[in-house]
């Protein structure tokens, strides 16, 4: 089986997905481009064909697209158009240098998905909140990819410690995140501006944490929540994902882990965190690897946020 995985370098105790080699804290930036497989860049070629009917097979060019490479081992990462504007494996890093160099930021893993085609580097900020002895830290995630699958994505995500399940932070039921298109420059200044008016964001999203924690939920009220995060509309028929829906279930009902918690058991918390640890931990997949990209990136991610804003409707 193929792997999406190729290289993904931590600190600190093993990330919740598994996967990586572990550094010792506080490295420069130059060793996590290293260690985490991102110290290459993507070139760029105009496409070309060759015209078989022709004797000398005459090569043309094609200028409306390009192919993006890699440098370290040729590669092909895509086929894109003329305006696409690549953001470089070390730009990533780069994101974060004055972040843990001036303020405080640790990086905490980094990686390679597809071959790099998706590339990213999540950081811890130093912000954290705690209900009842259950904590969760405040990190920043920035992404890219250059197969046109994700723009290039700066976020704010939590972390319950006591599980690992990740969250990206909303501010009325939306999402705190800046995205820069791939026709667009990737200014990461600008980026961190904008981001810098989110960071505000944390204490709004950790007080719906808290009210979250205080909400009991009644046996019909989980019931209508399941369903309401596990059904989806296929050609206009609403078809609810049965297996997902029971072991979701059977997490919040006391398997879970910190399901038994104060902050959790039997409220609010409980159920959005019964969703994140299923689709974190158990949600059906070809290994951690497929599992990591869907949380963060994908079908995952959106299953989270659906979760996300129904619990957000138990405190409206």
């Amino acid at each position: 089986m193929t792997h999406l995985v190729e290289k993904i370098a931590y600190v600190g105790s093993v990330p919740w997905h598994g996967l990586g080699a572990q550094l010792t804290n506080l490295q420069p930036v130059e060793v996590w481009a290293q260690e985490a497989g991102l110290n290459w860049e993507i070139k760029e070629t105009p496409v070309k064909y060759v015209e078989q009917d022709e004797p000398a097979h005459a090569l043309h060019s094609f200028p409306e697209n390009k192919v993006l490479y890699r440098s370290d081992n040729h590669a092909a990462l895509s086929v894109v158009g003329h305006r696409f504007k690549v953001v470089q494996p070390g730009e990533i890093l780069e994101f974060y240098r004055d972040l843990t160099e001036v303020s405080g930021f640790e990086l905490e893993t980094a990686g390679v998905l597809r071959g790099g085609r998706k590339i990213w580097a999540l950081a811890r900020t130093g912000q954290s909140a705690s209900f009842k002895g259950d904590t969760s830290n405040a990190y920043v995630l920035l992404a890219t990819a250059c197969d046109g699958t994700l723009a290039t994505t700066a976020q704010f995500t939590s972390i319950r410690v006591v599980c690992n399940n990740t969250l990206a932070v909303a501010l009325g039921g939306r999402q705190s995140r800046v995205k820069v298109p791939h026709r667009t420059d990737f200014d990461p200044d600008q980026v961190k501006r904008q981001l810098g008016i989110s960071i505000s964001s944390w204490d709004t999203f950790m007080y719906q944490m808290k009210k979250l924690t205080e909400r009991k939920v009644k046996s019909n009220e989980v019931a209508n929540f399941m369903r309401r995060v596990f059904t989806d509309e296929i050609k206009g028929t609403p078809v609810v994902t049965e297996r997902a829906m029971m072991a979701t279930r059977n997490l919040f009902d006391g398997q879970g882990r910190g399901a038994e918690l104060d902050s959790a058991k039997g409220t609010a918390f409980g159920l959005l965190n019964s969703v994140t640890e299923f689709v974190d931990h158990s949600r059906r997949a070809r290994g951690p690897d497929y599992r990591l990209e869907s949380a963060w990136f994908g079908q995952g991610a959106v299953i989270k946020q659906k979760a996300l804003e129904h619990a957000l409707q138990l405190i409206a």
